[in-house]
């Protein structure tokens, strides 16, 4: 039987003069039980003592036979940088408690006020799924958090659609309101903005997502029943370029109330879990994915939240859920995964890859694959300080090359820092005061004379 799960590890401190990605990756396979998949990997806690890791795991059949069951750790760096157009990657990882972006897409105004400044932003569902209302910029390439780690990673690109044939799954749940609520979403995507939807499927026994938090406070989860999921999945796999699930989120029921009445402060108990499966379908099958929570009861249903924190208001005005999912999904890009770059690249047009991102914004304290890959691959990273979490990690005690980081104190700075990338010009540069240039007398070694021998006068002959 296939579930989900995740481990901690305690990870010994990182040599000096290593590459923190090859470091990252030696280690979690060596600590690893055997027999589990690895499908992300959390940096909670780092110094130079040790890292403490949170590391989603797949156990049982892992899917399709061409599926490398280690492949999160695959890197191809970038042969070079794209110029002529700016493209940003924003992250704002879920189940993190980010001030700004963990809750119910409350990071959208912070995704439109970015993509103003680029020809693509890259982005996560978590970013701008606000329960019923998606109003990412139109510019965003909407990508499931796997996926846009592995375009950072290099190992796959990205291709722009005009549309996506989305296939729906949801929970048979005993109550039929909520498949009703489920089936009248996809409808109205339909007749509202032309989704292309040509099938529900109706799970049966239904999946098993119970919501539980790491020891550094993550939202995380297990989710059981995966094996019919993956039938689905398998079944229908030449009817469908995108997946959009709605299933019940366990959790104890005084969380409802917990969460809408803690202004804000209690982090978001369903995402994280949610994360972990959209991880392993997109991962496991190369498809863009997205999930949405559906209410456990009639009596959940009819809570009374009253008026809530602004970041929580688009989940207490939400009956289904599934609306941002599914507009989000309608044009995600095509993943292009390394085999069709290597052989089939003259039938890939328009695709776009590690060499094509300019920067990545995340917030500061968050560490994993997609900083990381960033790192070694000579892209940009803005850390934005305002953006507050879980996370205990200094960002700036990675071995960046010269100008390649920025902290920044919020997003209008991080939006300048951008402006200044797009120029060409230093950040700094527009700063006062303006430093002098250091300047460096180099005195070259002294060489000994070379002796040829004889009297040190060359032959006349």
């Amino acid at each position: 039987m296939a579930y989900l799960s995740e481990i901690e590890l305690e990870l010994p401190g990182m040599p000096q003069r290593v590459s923190p990605l090859a470091w990252l990756a030696s280690q979690t396979r060596e600590a690893l039980p055997e027999g589990y998949t690895p499908l992300r990997v959390v940096v909670s806690e780092s110094s130079p003592d040790g890292w403490k890791c949170e590391v989603t795991l797949l156990r049982g059949s892992p899917g399709p036979t061409s599926f490398n069951p280690m492949s999160i750790f695959d890197f191809e760096t970038r042969r070079g940088d794209n110029t002529g157009k700016f493209n940003a990657a924003l992250v704002v990882p879920t189940g993190i408690g980010a001030a700004i972006g963990g809750h119910a897409g409350d990071a959208t105004p912070v995704a439109q006020l970015l993509g103003q400044i680029c020809d693509t932003l890259i982005t996560h569902p978590n970013v701008v799924n606000a329960s019923d209302i998606n109003e990412m910029p139109a510019n965003a390439l909407y990508v499931e958090g796997s996926v846009l780690c592995r375009l950072l990673m290099g190992t796959v690109a990205m291709q722009p659609v005009r549309a996506n044939r989305v296939l729906v799954i949801i929970d048979s749940h005993p109550d039929d309101i909520f498949t009703g609520l489920a089936v009248n979403a996809v409808n109205a995507a339909r007749s509202s903005y032309g989704l292309d939807c040509r099938r529900i499927v109706k799970l049966e026994p239904r999946l098993v997502m119970r919501s539980e938090y790491t020891g550094s406070a993550r939202a995380s989860g297990h989710v059981e029943n995966l094996d019919g999921l993956f039938d689905v999945l398998d079944r229908y796999q030449d009817d469908y370029d995108a997946v959009a699930l709605s299933s019940v989120i366990s959790v104890p029921f005084h969380y409802h109330g917990d969460y809408f009445g803690s202004g804000g402060a209690m982090v978001n108990p369903w995402g994280g879990v949610e994360s972990m499966l959209t991880h392993a379908i997109s991962t496991i099958y190369d498809v863009p994915s997205a999930h949405s929570p559906m209410l456990e009861s009639q009596e959940v249903l009819d809570m009374d939240t009253g008026v809530v924190d602004p970041r929580m208001a688009a989940e207490a005005v939400s009956i289904s859920f599934l609306q941002s999912v599914l507009k989000g999904l309608q044009r995600s890009p095509r993943i292009v995964s390394r085999r069709e770059l290597k052989f089939e690249a003259h039938n890939v047009p328009n695709t776009l890859s590690v060499g094509d991102i300019s920067c990545l914004v995340i917030p500061d304290g968050c560490l994993g694959l997609p900083t990381l890959a960033a790192l070694d691959q000579g892209i940009p990273v803005i850390a934005v300080r305002e953006n507050t979490n879980l996370m205990k990690n200094d960002l700036e005690a990675l071995p960046w090359r010269h100008g390649q980081f920025f902290r920044v104190e919020n997003y209008w700075e991080a939006a300048g820092v951008m402006t200044a990338l797009k120029a060409g010009i230093a950040p700094a540069s527009v700063r006062r005061p303006l430093p002098q240039v250091a300047v460096e007398t180099v005195t070259p070694p002294r060489r000994e004379a070379a002796s040829y021998g004889g009297t040190g006068h060359a032959d006349s002959d």
